[in-house]
């Protein structure tokens, strides 16, 4: 018999809802918050009315398009955490009100966890999904990890940044050159046109898998700072150049860590996640990874790399088989557990 699971994300400043028959899914519909783009970056109070106003008209499409109703359902998956307080309660106050109406379980769903148990959705009947056990770099504007995963529930983060995100990096840049916010696919697109060995950057020198990428941001900003002093234009003639460098710098991090993983760990099935995963140089740099080094290598579709509730469903469906239930007294979290 089918499990239909409706996940909630609601951990930023997309309102999504998906629906799951199994690991196929039947509607993944996301609402964008524009309001920030203004302000250069996500306002809380913002993003948490904006949930308010999009969840239900959200569940109500996400159903329709699955073509199934609300008693169709077995379980409410929702983001519990890590992410903004104030947006993660209005999901996790919907989906509790709305599960307890229709009598049915609901399922707490760690978001970055749910990230990597994107690869587990098979919306196309060839799609390869890892073996186990794997390993997950996600990348995201909050968080960048290291994962071991040998089960959808047993998972052990092997190396993290100590400062800022990998995701921060590149939007970080990208603001101070000027470019609209979200800046890391503006700097992907301009990186296209650019010279990647136009200007060099400081990597960081953390010990083991970690990640550092504060040293990174001070030294972009100084950089450009100093040359600014010399030519008033500089950012303006060498915009591509100085994202196509930026961008590989930060790429050259991610893969030096992710490599020397491989090697400690001998697993050489490696995946991407997160929304940084959705960067071209990135996902090019992998395969290359894969021809070169032997790597099995899965790249989320682009509508599963950035946040979405297709992925939370995914993972309230592995909790369900496990029967893995929330009570209706908890409440989420906004750093992360994992």
């Amino acid at each position: 018999m089918s499990i239909c699971i409706l996940g909630i994300e609601s951990s930023c400043d997309d309102t999504s809802a998906a629906v799951l028959e199994d690991t196929r899914v039947l509607s993944n519909v996301i609402a964008n918050q524009d309001v920030h783009r203004t302000f250069g970056g996500v306002v809380p109070e913002l993003a948490s009315r904006a949930h308010q106003q999009n969840i239900i008209p959200v569940v109500e499409v996400a159903l329709h398009k699955a073509k199934i109703t609300k008693n169709q359902l077995n379980a409410v998956a929702f983001t519990r955490g890590p992410g903004l307080l104030g947006s993660l309660l209005v999901g996790t106050s919907f989906s509790k009100a709305f599960a307890m109406g229709l009598g049915i379980p609901i399922i707490e769903v760690d978001h970055l966890k749910a990230h990597i148990l994107s690869h587990f959705i098979k919306d196309k009947p060839d799609k390869e999904t890892p073996s186990l056990p794997f390993l997950c770099l996600t990348v995201s504007g909050g968080h960048t990890q290291i994962v071991r995963v040998d089960s959808p529930s047993e998972m052990k983060v092997i190396g993290t940044t100590i400062d800022d995100a990998a995701g921060e990096a590149f939007d970080k840049a990208a603001k101070i050159m000027g470019l609209p916010y979200p800046g890391g696919p503006e700097i992907d697109k301009l990186a296209k046109s650019g010279n990647p060995g136009a200007f060099h950057f400081p990597e960081s020198s953390m010990q083991g898998l970690n990640y550092s990428f504060s040293g990174l941001k001070t030294s972009f900003l100084y950089f450009l700072r100093d040359r600014l002093k010399e030519d008033g234009q500089f950012i303006e003639k060498h915009k591509a150049d100085l994202s196509a460098s930026i961008q590989q710098t930060i790429i050259r991090i991610l893969m030096n860590k992710l490599k020397r993983a491989v090697r400690e760990t001998g697993i050489s099935e490696v995946a991407i996640a997160g929304g940084v995963s959705a960067n071209s140089a990135l996902r090019a740099t992998l395969r290359q990874a894969s021809d070169e080094l032997g790597w099995k290598v899965y790249i989320p579709d682009f509508e599963y790399s950035t946040d979405n509730a297709a992925m939370i469903a995914m993972a309230g469906y592995f909790k369900y088989l496990d029967g893995d239930f929330a009570s209706q007294d908890l409440t989420p979290y906004s750093k992360s557990r994992f």
